[in-house]
């Protein structure tokens, strides 16, 4: 299974100036990191390869199906950064209904949904009001959502924002099983965020691949001097200042 983009070129309009220029890029299998700075385009990257925005030239293909098609949109599942609490809804219902919408029906929905919230340790909270969930555990209904119809592939954009360290690290932790199961690619500005513990990394800049590669490899790049913990950061840096295109 193999998610491409190839030579993609997007702009918000057409007089302006393009967010990803002839961009080349295969998700690799587990989990990768997509850092980058505020304005890189990691979210245009997600968008187009979510299928929610289309490229202006290029192609975008899972295993040779174009993203335009409903098998495509079948099998990739994208979270936005913001995800919405149906404040009428629990959290099984909301997960349910989202199923519901990709062309499950209400049964087969309904039992997806409990097997999702099970895959991000929210059994417990399945009959909750959604607007009673703290903030990660409305994100991890949100990742339950993208999961409920059975994806192949998840796209996460900046999930760990707004979260507290006991919340990011439950959350790193949910991710490691997933990574098993699909391919997943998660966007963040925080070059601390995950990146060592991830099993590839794909650095954005200026609407271009800097490094697409290992995670060893992109921490090889950090100086022999780095101090521990700092691995991560000083290797960013490190292929920022260079200007590396890898």
């Amino acid at each position: 299974m193999t998610l491409e983009l190839r030579s993609c070129t997007y702009a918000y309009r057409p007089w302006s100036p393009p967010v990803l220029r002839d961009l080349d890029y295969a998700l690799d299998h587990g989990l990768t990191i997509l850092l980058g700075p505020n304005g890189a385009g990691k979210s245009t990257l997600l968008r187009l390869a979510a299928s929610v925005t289309r490229p202006r030239k290029g192609t975008v293909t899972l295993d040779g199906i174009p993203s335009h098609q409903r098998s495509y949109r079948a099998a990739v599942a994208w979270m936005p950064q913001r995800i919405t609490a149906m404040t009428a809804l629990t959290a099984r219902e909301q997960v349910a209904y989202t199923g519901w919408l990709k062309g499950m029906n209400k049964r087969d929905a309904w039992e997806a949904a409990a097997r999702a919230l099970s895959r991000v340790d929210l059994t417990g909270q399945a009959d909750t009001r959604t607007k009673r969930l703290s903030g990660g555990q409305l994100r991890r209904v949100g990742v339950a959502s993208a999961l409920v119809h059975g994806a192949r592939v998840l796209l996460l954009d900046e999930p760990t924002a707004g979260m507290d360290p006991r919340q990011r690290r439950v959350f790193r932790d949910l991710l490691a099983p997933l990574a098993e199961e699909v391919r997943v690619l998660l966007s963040t500005h925080d070059v601390a965020d995950l990146a060592e513990e991830c099993d590839h990394v794909t650095v954005l800049d200026e609407g271009r691949i800097a490094y697409t590669g290992t995670a060893a490899g992109f921490l090889a790049h950090a100086p022999r001097d780095t101090a521990p913990g700092r691995a991560a950061e000083a290797a960013y840096t490190a292929l920022s200042e260079s200007g590396a295109r890898l």
